[in-house]
């Protein structure tokens, strides 16, 4: 469907971009309620439109900060001296300002961390204290999504204040092992 974003901007977008298609049998299997499949595309649509734009405002939050990541970016990458040297700087420089744009663009507040708390304490709520992922007593979509997100800032200071302040550690230690054994299987 074609749409119009709050910028009036024409975009296209998918109705059915959260929704699994599975054959019946498979369906009952993985939701064997109704509620447990909307929940999950509620939150991975929540992770697309909302946590994701949270990273680049809290990982390149400040010069220092900016600069680590690039620092961290060049490191894993395996730049070449030269190629490193421009990509640290340059990307760090640049992107401090582009975090500061989509600050404003999403509304968020002058100390972002505290909207990346938020949103954080607010899908470990949802998971709630009886499940150990959203998807039960294992990873659904949702978790994988939210995952996926967060794990981009490991190795920054954004994470490990993200891992203080916040109640998530318990949650994402868990996926963390799930994902392990995952991998270990293959």
């Amino acid at each position: 469907m074609k749409t119009v974003t709050e910028q009036g901007k024409e975009v296209f977008e998918y109705g059915n971009k959260y929704w699994l298609m599975l054959d019946e049998k498979e369906t009952k299997r993985i939701y064997p309620v109704k509620e447990v499949r909307v929940e999950e595309m509620k939150w991975r649509k929540w992770a697309d439109d909302w946590l994701v734009h949270l990273i680049s405002p809290n990982v390149y939050r400040t010069p220092r900060e900016a600069l680590a990541s690039f620092d961290y970016i060049v490191r894993e990458g395996k730049f070449g001296t030269v190629e490193g040297f421009f990509a640290k700087y340059m990307g760090a420089f640049a992107m401090f300002f582009v975090s500061k744009r989509l600050k404003k663009r999403h509304h968020l507040q002058d100390n972002v961390r505290e909207d990346l708390y938020e949103a954080v304490n607010e899908w470990v709520k949802a998971v709630g204290k009886h499940r150990l992922f959203m998807g039960g007593n294992q990873p659904n979509l949702a978790d994988l999504a939210v995952y996926g997100v967060l794990r981009v800032m490991e190795g920054l200071e954004a994470f490990d204040d993200m891992m203080v302040h916040t109640k998530i550690q318990p949650w994402y230690q868990r996926m963390e092992e799930v994902i392990q054994k995952a991998e270990a299987a293959v």
